[in-house]
């Protein structure tokens, strides 16, 4: 478990070196770009969810992440084509899942401390 966080944390780091190296994106594709990131940031914060609770199988981690980040791109696009914001409500969901899944997470450690204590 320690080896996939330090592996994830290298691989955020590198994200972000390569991210600061690439030129500026465009105004007209943000709004994908946040839908996509924040998709993207559902998936690896669920994948540590389910790595506290022994659940994690990287076949789902990985179909979830491509698929979320496509069809968030999607709605994204066709809200666009719509003229409705369809993209707000996206990242509300991934917010909102983003947190039960760090409340999860944090229970998790919350248990392992107590349990040390004892």
């Amino acid at each position: 478990m320690i080896l996939t966080i330090i592996i994830g944390v290298i691989c955020v780091l590198l994200g972000c070196l390569v991210g600061s190296l690439m030129p500026t994106i465009p105004y007209a594709y943000s709004k994908y770009l946040a839908i996509a990131i924040m998709a993207a940031l559902d998936s690896i914060i669920g994948a540590l969810s389910s790595i506290t609770q022994n659940k994690f199988d990287i076949s789902i981690f990985v179909s979830g992440f491509c698929v979320n980040v496509v069809i968030a791109i999607m709605f994204t696009l066709m809200g666009e084509n719509l003229n409705v914001d369809i993209y707000l409500a996206a990242i509300f969901v991934f917010v909102y899942r983003i947190f039960n899944n760090l409340a999860v997470i944090r229970r998790h450690f919350i248990g392992k401390v107590v349990e040390k204590k004892k």
